[in-house]
């Protein structure tokens, strides 16, 4: 008997990975941690992306749908998290070709080979891999596959607040009063932020949306006050809010001239060098510090400094990762965001992405470790590659093909002087599309 690929995770890329099965009619099964498709999606449901919808959907997952009748919605809007799982997650998850195949509230804590710890070599490839499997009973399983794509995401394993990269001594203390990712600031979570005084922590986009939030809410509560803590420093700025009107996505462009504003304006009050190394109670609220450095109390804090792999069920897979990003020792060089943030990431596929175990895959944002520059294109692009080499298609796994619209802006030169926008080298064994610019990024 042909034993099935497992895919963790019922997300966009976990998904678009089944859809992508279904069309060459291999065996599969999706292990979902939650209760539906796009679980964790839902978790931000609130927030509306930047990227529009002809961004997010997947090409084998948009010929299954439309075959069942489906329609996009129009390709220049841009959905919330909530719409992307209910416009098109769960219609993906629903057909006839995928659902039968998807488990729900079924945990991956373990992912092994059959009687082979990860020193073991001696028939290693001959050897199944074994799941072990969590139902919400708290029951286990063991599920053996012939090969694993890791679709789980990253959301639930949220960077801490301190800079060291592990909590700040209080910040356990002070769980209670600290959000990790984006809060529905506007909805949900409205009364924990109104005529508050709020930290929020972090340079990226996660950051803007919920400073944008924070502000909107002042308009009707006036007595909240927010401050913004950056690890940059001053001399970065403009980095810091983006590409403005040189960034393809215009939205996200946008959205970083429009947190300059707030800055500009004193309605965000911007401390740039800042590195939390303690959380602190008092009778005032909460006191951060950084060294000799203290900011005034808060009463809540959102951290918002990105997120990490959970490596932890992996532990007894033979894995090479590269040991600052995290992300496979191919891929790393390519979206390092030491290096760069553009988004003209090279094409890359099934190559960057092996591991010293075969068969396992790890995919869409989990693929990019600590690195914040993920797009659903590239993990669409990531998966149709993958599962065309499980199936057999090498041919179709190398030629890559990848557009990704550009940030407009970049962190700086890479190792060898060259800027991070520069035209990628002829050495990319793959097919190239790039978005025209005519702009200097550096």
């Amino acid at each position: 008997m042909t034993l099935p690929i497992a895919i963790i995770g019922a997300g966009p890329v976990g998904l678009a990975a089944a859809a992508h099965l279904a069309e060459r009619g291999a065996s599969f099964i999706v292990l979902e941690a939650g209760d539906r498709a796009g679980a964790s999606v839902s978790r931000w449901g609130h927030v509306q992306m930047f990227t529009p919808w002809r961004y997010c959907v997947d090409a084998a997952a948009n010929r299954l749908l439309s075959a069942a009748g489906w329609q996009m919605p129009s390709a220049d809007t841009f959905p919330t998290g909530a719409e992307l799982v209910a416009h098109y997650l769960m219609p993906l998850a629903d057909l006839p070709a995928i659902a039968p195949h998807i488990r729900y509230r079924r945990r991956v804590v373990a992912v092994a080979r059959r009687g082979h710890d990860r020193q073991r070599g001696r028939d290693r490839q001959r050897v199944p891999f074994q799941l072990t499997i969590v139902d919400d009973n708290g029951q286990e399983s063991l599920l053996l596959v012939r090969a694993v794509i890791d679709a789980s995401g990253t959301y639930l394993s949220p960077n801490p607040l301190g800079a060291a990269g592990v909590p700040a001594p209080g910040e356990r203390d002070a769980a209670d009063t600290i959000f990790y990712g984006i809060p529905d600031v506007l909805g949900r979570d409205r009364v924990r932020y109104a005529n508050r005084r709020v930290l929020v922590a972090g340079s990226g986009h996660s950051a803007f949306n919920t400073l944008l939030d924070l502000v909107r809410l002042g308009e009707t509560a006036p007595d909240t006050q927010v401050t913004w803590v950056v690890r940059r420093d001053a001399t970065t700025l403009e980095r810091i809010f983006g590409g403005g009107a040189a960034d393809a996505l215009a939205e996200r462009g946008r959205m970083g001239q429009q947190v300059r504003v707030l800055v500009d304006s004193g309605r965000v009050s911007l401390v740039t060098g800042w590195h939390t190394d303690q959380v602190q109670r008092t009778a005032d609220g909460l006191i951060v510090r950084d060294g000799e450095r203290t900011l005034p109390p808060v009463d809540e804090i959102v951290v918002c400094t990105g997120f990490r792999p959970d490596l932890a069920p992996v532990r007894e897979l033979r894995l090479a990762l590269d040991p600052i990003v995290e992300a496979p020792v191919a891929l790393a060089p390519l979206i390092d965001p030491n290096l760069h943030s553009c988004g003209t990431v090279p094409p890359h596929g099934v190559t960057e992405l092996q591991h010293p175990e075969p068969d396992f895959f790890v995919v869409g944002m989990k693929s990019y470790g600590r690195a914040p520059t993920f797009l659903l294109l590239t993990g669409y692009e990531q998966v149709r590659s993958v599962t065309a080499a499980l199936c057999g298609d090498w041919e179709a796994a190398q030629q890559l093909e990848l557009t990704l619209p550009e940030t407009g802006v970049c962190s700086g030169p890479d190792a060898d002087g060259s800027v991070c926008c520069s035209p990628v080298p002829d050495t990319f064994s793959a097919t190239i599309k790039l978005q025209p610019t005519s702009r200097s990024c550096c």
